[in-house]
């Protein structure tokens, strides 16, 4: 109906999506494992299993055993790893804040809603505590998407139809992304708390 120029801005938002996923995990996550001691390519490497069985299941939570023994094996404690992971699977969800911004901005344009500074301060806000909880279950980033919308009353709630057909596209960006960063957030606690000796990481995982 409204013809193929429709799916090249979804086509947009979902290069967009994945190209901050991967400049937040290069950029951001990369920066603190250096600083825990590691290489992010080989950390990569390393957890590699995790990250294709979370991209064929669309959920983080399902690599929640094998992230534990991989991150007990590199030098974190059990301790550490048993309080931080869960803990990070819950309320330390960057690939899905990531998706929740900027799929709120993208339904704000499609729908020629202004949002000011402030609006878009607030839409952050609301992300950040509406994303809490949303890795458990596949397909719940878009019923979470649908709470953050409302933090906004001028979107349309309906306006999320627009997203119904690739959300799912966009589910394993969230996801890999999720499980990444809770198992570097482990890493950097172990290092803090003097788990992880230095050169201890890159000796692991170069092994």
């Amino acid at each position: 109906h409204f013809g193929i120029a429709s799916l090249g801005k979804l086509a947009l938002l979902m290069l967009c999506f994945y190209v901050t996923a991967v400049l937040f995990v290069g950029l951001v996550l990369g920066s603190i494992l250096r600083w825990a001691g590691g290489s992010l390519r080989k950390y990569l490497a390393y957890i590699k299993d995790e990250i294709l069985l979370v991209l064929g299941t669309c959920s983080s939570e399902t690599a929640l055993p094998a992230m534990m023994r991989k991150l007990e094996a590199l030098g974190c404690s059990r301790a550490t790893v048993g309080l931080v992971l869960p803990t990070g699977f819950s309320f330390n969800l960057d690939g899905t804040n990531i998706y929740l911004t900027m799929a709120v901005v993208f339904l704000a344009q499609a729908t020629n809603t202004p949002l000011d500074l402030s609006q878009q301060i607030a839409l952050l806000l609301a992300a950040l505590l509406t994303s809490k909880g949303s890795a458990a279950v596949v397909g719940a980033g878009f019923i979470t998407l649908a709470a953050t919308v409302q933090t906004v009353p001028s979107i349309p709630i309906e306006s999320l139809a627009i997203l119904v057909g690739v959300d799912r596209f966009m589910g394993e960006g969230r996801a890999i992304t999720n499980l990444i960063g809770n198992g570097i957030a482990a890493l950097a606690v172990s290092k803090w708390e003097g788990e992880l000796p230095a050169g201890t990481l890159k000796q692991r995982l170069n092994a």
